[in-house]
């Protein structure tokens, strides 16, 4: 099951690791953060919500 994940742009840090780690999932926008681009499976997207130093990243 895929799931489209999002990003709360007030948290985002403009890290850069997950539009780095899953760049079919992540972009960036003209402030240097992160954007939704599209799905990650069920198991990558815990991973990629874990990862996020900011706690950025939701369901």
């Amino acid at each position: 099951m895929s799931v489209k994940l999002k990003v709360d742009s007030d948290s985002c840090l403009g890290c850069g690791l997950c539009f780095g780690s899953y760049p079919t999932a992540f972009g960036e926008d003209s402030d240097g953060k992160a954007i939704v681009i599209g799905e990650l499976d069920e198991a990558t997207a815990e991973e990629a919500i874990a990862n996020c130093p900011a706690g950025a990243i939701t369901k």
